[in-house]
């Protein structure tokens, strides 16, 4: 086989996703001990490319030079009140509210990312606040129904994390199917 014919399949084998990493390289190396692909060509190919730093991005989503930013983490835990609360219609409201509150903040940017967590411990939900100041988080959450009645409580952490997680909200946008009508 010609070295252009090998350059040709390796170069596909690099390029074809359903190829795992140790099978391309496994791939490569035959092809070079074999003698009939040029060390330089596929090393050209192997290398991935590196992401360039974007200072726009960067600024807008509050990056430091590494990258990352401060915000603070909210854990909902059960709270006093919740096994008291029992009529359907109340948790029913209470939850709705809850929900359109973190529409809202998130909304707003103060809200970037927010789930349900196992239960264990009585950990049932976590926030992650556009914020390094915890009082801040404190009074963005408090406005949350179902803290207002009890039915959680929260606790609060400082978190240093990716400054990417400000475009998670607009990312899932486009993950999420619409509603059936």
């Amino acid at each position: 086989m010609s070295h252009s014919g090998m350059e040709r399949i390796v170069q596909t084998l690099l390029q074809e996703p359903a190829m795992s990493s140790r099978s391309s390289i496994l791939a490569i190396l035959c092809a070079l001990l074999l003698g009939t692909a040029p060390l330089s060509a596929v090393a050209q190919e192997a290398t991935p490319a590196t992401p360039s730093y974007d200072a726009a991005l960067a600024e807008k989503l509050g990056a430091d030079e590494r990258g990352m930013r401060p915000f603070v983490l909210a854990i909902l835990k059960t709270g006093p009140r919740d096994a008291e609360i029992t009529d359907r219609e109340q948790r029913a409201a209470l939850f709705a509210g809850h929900f359109a509150n973190m529409t809202r903040l998130a909304d707003e940017g103060h809200l970037v990312l927010a789930g349900p967590l196992g239960g264990e411990d009585g950990r049932r939900g976590l926030f992650i606040l556009a914020t390094p100041d915890i009082e801040t988080a404190r009074q963005w959450v408090d406005t949350d129904p179902t803290v207002e009645a009890g039915v959680f409580v929260v606790e609060y952490s400082r978190y240093y994390g990716s400054a990417a997680l400000m475009t998670v909200n607009d990312l899932h946008a486009t993950l999420q199917k619409p509603a059936p009508q």
